[in-house]
């Protein structure tokens, strides 16, 4: 089984994490960048951030057999914060790397002003860039917050099907899919969605535009959660290849709208010249 997890936060997990992820078939990621949990306070914090996402985790990811890639944004809960919104003027020159495969994550955390205009600000970026964006959708008032990010994405440049709407659930997932975006869904050990009502979904709604995740970040989480569904898939009684579709081909097609996916990758390195990992830039 091949996997592809199109959203976890890696900068947040040990190189345990890479070496159980593939063990599991994980061979390929999507960072995307987020609120690190304490807020940042200047947007060269988050430069260095984004520089991390593209020369340092890729580096370390590589190591491991996995290809990594990131989507880079000014998240929803730090654009409400005016010390910050300056990195939207510093993320052209981001978005123009080659390992930037979508403007990510953007979308609504507390439906403020200041969200809707990064949101639809970050929206005209990608369509600017020629990529694909990642919108997380809010923990609360989610079927509201999804109604409104679709009214923005309708008022974009970007074509709803260059957006990945993401932590569905039951409530928001028939108002997604018809909206023409794909379809995201993060899979936790305790909130958000577990494996058995993600089965569910994919029964009910089908395999076509939906990509699993597991978000996995400096909380509770589980980055094997995407393996725990593919096994959950075919113990339901789907075929290889709707496991396939879901947790490799989808997030292709979606990453791939950028033009910009590097799949092909060496074997894990055994030795790392004495260390526990090659450092680089040494």
């Amino acid at each position: 089984m091949r996997v592809f997890d199109p959203h976890i936060h890696m900068t947040s997990r040990t190189t345990d994490d890479y070496q159980a992820m593939h063990d599991a078939g994980v061979r390929a990621l999507v960072e995307p960048s987020f609120w690190l949990g304490q807020p940042r306070t200047s947007p060269a914090s988050f430069l260095d951030y984004f520089d991390s996402l593209l020369g340092w985790e890729p580096f370390r990811a590589a190591q491991y057999g996995i290809a990594h890639h990131c989507a880079l944004a000014l998240n929803p809960k730090e654009a409400n914060d005016p010390r910050c919104t300056p990195v939207l003027d510093a993320l052209p020159r981001y978005l123009a790397k080659d390992g930037v495969v979508a403007v990510g994550e953007i979308g609504y955390d507390s439906l403020t002003p200041a969200e809707d205009t990064a949101l639809a600000a970050q929206l005209q970026l990608a369509a600017d860039h020629d990529l694909p964006a990642l919108v997380h959708t809010p923990h609360r008032d989610k079927l509201t917050g999804l109604r409104r990010t679709i009214d923005v994405v309708r008022e974009s440049a970007l074509a709803p099907d260059r957006v990945l709407l993401d932590h569905l659930n039951e409530t928001t997932v028939k108002e997604a899919a018809d909206s023409g975006a794909w379809l995201g869904f993060s899979v936790y050990p305790d909130t958000k969605m577990d494996v058995d009502r993600m089965v569910t979904i994919l029964r009910n709604h089908g395999t076509a535009r939906v990509l699993v995740n597991s978000a996995a970040d400096w909380g509770r989480s589980d980055p094997l959660k995407t393996r725990a569904v593919g096994d959950a898939m075919l113990a339901a009684g789907f075929t290889d290849d709707d496991v396939d579709q879901v947790l490799w081909r989808n997030p292709v097609a979606f990453y791939g709208l950028s033009g910009r996916l590097r799949l092909d990758l060496p074997s894990p390195q055994d030795l790392h010249e004495g260390n526990s990992l090659l450092r680089g830039g040494e």
